[in-house]
């Protein structure tokens, strides 16, 4: 029986951020993983740098040795020299450029592969949990979209890097060849930069809100082709269009923001641009009708401050690095997301024992809502025991707690006197063994999803486990039997489930919960299914989501959850009198 307590306090809601904070946030994660991915592959991006500084190098020589030529001809002294010189620098260029665009491609693929195995990695830590936060199409949209945008953004850095280095090398050339020039360049400066500001702090919200609107489209298409046989069954199909496409409005305005801040900043660059051009070209030719300069230096001067004002071109640059950095901040969501389960700071080895369970106050909390709300139940070792309740009663919640699906938010679970979350989790594994009403089917073959918590496990082994759970006689009639491909062996539920039963059914697990794991078999297969698992669960502790009497009636021990807690821990006969826990199978009163 459950322990009477005060009801925990509830959470307070969090409140939502702020656009403001959640733009900054996203580019502070954004620049954290991005300086993360610039270490892994650092030398790789040294070598990467030394060929743009190569290229930067060449480009900035070749208006002076445009020069010397220009005025090599003009006097008739080393005009082949100097021809010579030109050539080679411009040959210097476009190598260092194609081998850029080689290596920039091995540095984007480094970092998009790192990205999408840590994002995986960290989507199955965070388990089911995760699963309600990031839903299926947003983590395929971050996976997909989000972890390959920033394969870009080495070649992107060192592209602006170069363009910053060549607008100074441009300036500073310019002051080499009259003060006047570079005075007049650098008027242009402050206006550029400002452009710039303008646009990553207005565009980075808008970004991220048009990757979150794709993502929902995604995740609503997935949910849709799910249930596509009772879209088509309903004659909804035009509703579940419409319900897809509902994020399209949000999807737009976030666009058109973007496009208008980008717009603006483009129409003032496009401006700025060439009138700072015009000025130095101004400047120059008054320099040279006064004699200060010649010929060749007003062409030049004229190259340089083109390469200069090219920096305004940047701004293309600094749209795609904010795009990598919106990628790289909703790759880094998921990564610092909190998992539910963590494993234990001090390890506990697991003793040896007989599956005895014990919850004490247990707690769990969905929202503001505790589905568990200071929970006590004993298992006695080696006992059957259904878990019985309405739904929503949390019956799947409390068997979760067990092999730490997910943890409580208060209260302990021990396994043989020793709490689960001090265990380290792959003894955990091998201890509790699940199977769920909906089994995944993992692995190439059916041999490997029987087999997939025991990859050693042999074939008769596996045989002897399918035998168990009924599911020998319809695998061996599968085109190859057990070597049949998963997906070339459709499956009715039924069949799916007998495949997860006898995956349980093959661990040595000491506790084994059926999740509901027979609902879709048919009244005769699940008795004899149940009578078979009997048999190879004696000596083991499990757990039954019950929802039919019958399956009930078949346990030791029925535990009733009602309003959070265990109302009653007895045989199924002696709760059948109790009209309450008869309404739990929505069933008139008969022989149990």
């Amino acid at each position: 029986m459950a322990r009477t307590s005060r009801r925990s306090p509830r959470p307070a809601a969090r409140r939502a951020a702020p656009p403001d904070d959640a733009a900054a946030a996203l580019r502070a994660g954004g620049r954290r993983r991005l300086r993360e991915a610039m270490r892994r592959i650092r030398p790789k991006l040294a070598l990467l740098a030394a060929l743009t500084a190569i290229r930067v190098g060449a480009m900035l020589l070749t208006p002076i040795l445009l020069a010397a030529a220009i005025d090599a001809v003009r006097t008739g002294d080393g005009a082949g020299t100097a021809a010579a010189r030109l050539g080679v620098v411009l040959a210097v260029a476009a190598l260092a450029d194609t081998w850029e665009d080689v290596l920039g491609s091995y540095c984007g693929s480094d970092i998009t592969a790192w990205l999408r195995h840590r994002l995986l990695d960290r989507v199955l830590l965070l388990g089911a949990p995760g699963q309600r936060r990031f839903p299926t199409g947003d983590v395929l949209a971050r996976l997909t979209e989000s972890a390959s945008g920033p394969a870009a953004f080495p070649v992107l850095l060192l592209n602006a890097a170069a363009a910053l280095l060549t607008a100074a090398g441009a300036a500073t050339a310019l002051a080499l060849i009259d003060w006047w020039l570079a005075i007049a360049f650098a008027l242009g400066v402050p206006p550029v930069v400002l452009a710039l500001r303008l646009f990553v702090v207005r565009a980075t919200e808008p970004f991220a809100r048009y990757q979150r609107c794709q993502a929902a489209i995604v995740t609503r298409l997935l949910d849709a082709r799910q249930g596509i046989r009772t879209i088509q069954a309903s004659g909804t199909a035009p509703t579940e269009v419409r319900r897809i496409l509902e994020p399209l409005p949000e999807l737009g305005r976030a666009g058109r923001e973007t496009w208008a801040v980008q717009g603006l900043v483009s129409r003032r660059l496009a401006l700025l641009a060439p009138l700072v051009q015009v000025v130095v070209v101004g400047v120059a030719g008054l320099r040279l009708a006064s004699g200060h300069i010649t010929t060749g230096q007003l062409v030049a001067s004229a190259s340089y401050v083109a390469m200069a004002v090219a920096a305004a071109s940047l701004f293309d640059t600094v749209v795609a690095l904010l795009n990598c950095q919106v990628g790289a901040g909703r790759v880094d969501e998921i990564l610092t997301a909190t998992p539910r389960v963590r494993p234990p700071a001090r390890p506990v080895p697991l003793p040896d024992g007989p599956g005895r369970l014990r919850l004490r106050g247990v707690t769990v909390r969905a929202g503001e809502r505790a589905v568990l709300d200071g929970l006590d139940l004993d298992v006695p070792p080696g006992a059957a025991v259904a878990v019985a309740g309405t739904s929503g009663s949390g019956k799947s919640v409390l068997v979760s707690t067990i092999g730490r699906l997910t943890d409580p938010d208060e209260g302990t679970v021990e396994l043989d006197g020793v709490p689960v979350t001090a265990v380290p989790l792959p003894d955990l594994r091998r201890a509790v063994a699940y199977a769920f009403e909906r089994p995944a089917l993992l692995g190439a073959t059916v041999h490997d999803t029987i087999a997939y918590a025991r990859p050693d496990a042999t074939r008769a082994e596996v045989r002897r486990a399918a035998g168990i759970a009924a599911a020998d006689d319809f695998v061996r009639a599968l085109p190859d039997g057990y070597d049949t491909p998963l997906a070339e062996a459709p499956m009715s539920g039924g069949e799916l489930q007998r495949l997860g039963l006898a995956r349980a059914a093959l661990t040595g697990a000491r506790v084994v919960v059926l999740d509901d794991a027979t609902s879709s078999l048919d009244t005769a297969t699940e008795a004899r299914v149940t009578q078979a698992l009997r048999r190879v669960l004696t000596g083991r502790t499990s757990l039954v989501v019950a929802r039919r009497p019958a399956t009930a009636a078949r346990a030791d021990l029925v535990a009733w959850l009602d309003g959070g807690r265990v109302r009653a821990l007895a045989p199924h006969a002696e709760l059948w009198r109790d009209p309450a826990y008869r309404a739990v199978f929505a069933v008139e009163p008969a022989a149990p």
